[in-house]
């Protein structure tokens, strides 16, 4: 991962954060409405179930991180976003256009989402979309402290894994692997959970699409893993002894 002290902020930058969290919204989103609970027309089952939407998740990530990530940093998150700002490894200044651009391609990808489930004669979008829940919207039916701590403690861990793993002394060109893959293991801990968010992005763009109650329940799915990054982004460095504070993360998979 090359990085360098806070270069410009450039519609590049952005437009490779717009491919990424669509990418990342429409696949593991996509995954989950389309085939997770699949049957074929002779009702042979043929569904990803759980396994199978974690791992689209972590590979969404995986491919673009690769495929982007020496443009934008690959966040794709705004608790990404924000927790490497917190940990100064990204510009304050940039953290808005970082995050509209975010959550405006995950509302595209929503909707592209909601258009090709929409070609399937009887599919009912209303809480079919994958939308993020706690309490009688929580796939498991999980209290609101509960899904509030799964939120909590799974962003901070995707944080210091990024942070850990983009580190000049970590196996170089192998960063997008442990990111996509710490990802992956979140999903398969929290599916159950809230649906897992970690992703600000994620969980709005399938929200309003979703309805059922989902957007009245978005704030928790901003709050927690906003905490849950920025405690990631305040303690890394003083848990590992690791400062490279005002170099900022810009690029996967190169080495620093």
């Amino acid at each position: 991962m090359t990085t360098s002290t806070r270069p410009p902020l450039t519609t590049h930058k952005l437009a490779a954060e717009f491919l990424g969290t669509f990418w990342l919204v429409l696949g593991g989103c996509g995954s989950a409405v389309l085939a997770a609970t699949f049957a074929s027309p002779t009702r042979t089952q043929v569904n990803i179930g759980f396994l199978g939407v974690a791992l689209a998740f972590g590979l969404t990530v995986l491919t673009m991180a690769y495929a982007v990530g020496h443009i934008s940093g690959a966040h794709f998150n705004p608790a990404v976003t924000v927790g490497l700002a917190v940990a100064r490894r990204f510009p304050w200044r940039d953290v808005p256009a970082y995050v509209i651009t975010q959550v405006f391609a995950g509302l595209v990808a929503g909707g592209v989402l909601t258009i090709i489930a929409n070609g399937k004669p009887g599919f009912v979008r209303t809480g079919h979309l994958a939308a993020n829940g706690y309490g009688v919207h929580s796939p498991g039916g999980y209290s609101l402290l509960a899904c509030a701590l799964i939120e909590v403690v799974m962003t901070a861990f995707f944080l210091y894994v990024i942070l850990g793993a983009t580190d000049t002394r970590a196996p170089i060109g192998f960063a997008p692997l442990a990111i996509g893959l710490s990802l992956t293991l979140i999903h398969l801990i929290s599916i159950p959970v809230t649906n897992t968010s970690v992703n600000p992005a994620r969980s709005t763009g399938v929200a309003f699409f979703n309805a059922n109650g989902a957007v009245g329940q978005l704030w928790l799915f901003w709050v927690a893993p906003l905490v849950g990054a920025a405690i990631a982004g305040a303690t890394y460095a003083v848990l590992t002894g690791v400062h490279r504070e005002e170099v900022e993360v810009t690029g996967l998979p190169h080495p620093a």
